[in-house]
């Protein structure tokens, strides 16, 4: 069960970056597999860099009510963009939005395959 979670959680990160490339420009993947590769690589970089980088910044979070932790979200795009062929980032713009665009996807994509 522990892997079909895995799975299952890996390609809605994969369709909700796809998503999201949609909808920001600047935001963009060669194929569905560039998207697969960095959602996996997007995982990691949140499982072990993100914390790190959470804790250096917890006054910055504090002080701006939490919504400084986009801007961490789209630091960590951008690492994963920087890392992965085919994985365009053109600015900082668009991985501000990126982030929370895919904040939101990601949200409502898991709660459809819950009420499912």
């Amino acid at each position: 069960m522990l892997i079909i979670n895995f799975f299952l959680t890996w390609l809605l990160s994969a369709v909700s970056l796809l998503i999201t490339a949609y909808i920001v420009p600047g935001f963009e993947f060669n194929n569905f597999g560039t998207a697969a590769i960095a959602a996996l690589v997007l995982g990691l970089v949140n499982a072990f860099v993100r914390p790190i980088i959470f804790i250096l910044t917890l006054p910055l979070t504090i002080v701006t009510l939490g919504l400084f932790l986009f801007v961490v979200n789209a630091l960590m795009l951008w690492f994963v963009g920087v890392l992965i062929p085919g994985f365009l980032i053109t600015g900082l713009l668009p991985a501000l939005l990126a982030s929370i665009v895919l904040t939101i996807v990601s949200t409502i994509l898991g709660l459809l395959v819950r009420a499912v």
